[in-house]
């Protein structure tokens, strides 16, 4: 009888430690998506919408946890000491994944120390302002920053953030300079537009459009070369005055390096699943977002642009030498 037993016990070792194996039973018990930017702004909204759209391809939920602080960093950071085994995954995007290694000297390789998963959607910025701001379209606005400049405030979600760099290029292309205000998240910096306490912000269409609506903000301008469904009536930046200042920023989710490659497998083929979903898809599109093709979404893709916008951005934000505060 032991005969049979040992051999029982060694084909099961076996099974367990041949390629693919792992990923048979992977994964069985709910997974963590780090989230590492505060609730409320566009990439904890789209986290959301990701992991309610993967649960159903992995048949586990997948649970979001905001861990913030730090422009993203921390959250980051917790991600890449995680352990590669698939039940931590990470959503991130353009500030936290890119642009933060031009300005936080991290303990972590952007490239080097997470496995790609997927590239989801990318999106441009609203130009906007408090309602009493005393500017009707652009050029107006521009005039009063320039003419202000010396108490003038604009609120962004951290150091580093896309809403914090692209501000700093907007200053730029003006050729003025006003107080920068670094807020938490981008549902914080709306709360102290709408009271008044600042005066611009650069936000995402997802945050603003239920302020917009509500005529609590105004809009002047859309950072991309085309209008957005969301909001048909606010002008590009090319349209309004300002030629040539585009901005737009992407996410995507990474896992810890050293994850099984038939896990990476597992987790591209759920989050690819989620964007091919007919609701998952409308949701992004009604948030103005523009969804990677379905050959960008692969791991090797997402691999390629993100060292692409490395070597882009990091030049760009060294020059205008945005340091942590």
């Amino acid at each position: 009888m032991r005969k049979p037993m040992i051999a029982a016990i060694a084909f099961a070792a076996l099974l367990g430690s041949l390629p693919g194996a792992g990923a048979q039973t992977y994964p069985s018990r709910p997974i963590t998506m780090i989230v590492p930017l505060a609730a409320g702004g566009s990439t904890d909204i789209i986290g959301r919408l990701m992991a309610e759209g993967m649960r159903t391809a992995l048949g586990q939920p997948i649970v979001v946890e905001n861990v913030t602080g730090a422009g993203g960093t921390i959250g980051v950071g917790r991600l890449a000491r995680s352990t590669p085994d698939g039940y931590t995954i990470g959503i991130g995007q353009w500030g936290t994944n890119v642009a933060n290694g031009a300005i936080y000297p991290l303990q972590y390789d952007l490239l080097a120390d997470f496995e790609p998963i997927s590239l989801i959607a990318t999106q441009p910025f609203l130009i906007v302002s408090r309602k009493t701001l005393p500017a009707d379209n652009l050029t107006g606005l521009i005039s009063w920053l320039k003419a202000n400049a010396d108490k003038a405030s604009q609120g962004n979600s951290g150091v580093g953030t896309p809403s914090h760099v692209s501000g700093i290029l907007f200053q730029n292309a003006i050729g003025a300079r006003w107080q920068m205000i670094p807020y938490r998240s981008a549902g914080q910096t709306l709360n102290d537009l709408i009271a008044g306490q600042i005066d611009v912000a650069l936000d995402t269409p997802a945050t603003s459009k239920p302020h917009l609506a509500a005529g609590t903000i105004k809009a002047y301008a859309v950072t991309a070369r085309n209008r957005i469904a969301m909001a048909p009536d606010v002008p590009t930046t090319d349209e309004a005055g300002l030629p040539g200042f585009y901005f737009s920023f992407w996410h995507a989710i990474w896992v810890p390096k050293g994850t099984p490659k038939d896990i990476i497998a597992r987790l591209n083929n759920a989050a690819r699943t989620a964007l091919a979903d007919a609701t998952t898809r409308q949701k992004l599109i009604d948030l103005a977002q523009e969804i990677f093709p379905r050959d960008q979404q692969t791991p090797q893709a997402l691999a390629a642009f993100q060292k692409a916008e490395t070597e882009k951005w990091w030049p760009i934000i060294k020059a205008a030498d945005i340091k942590p505060q």
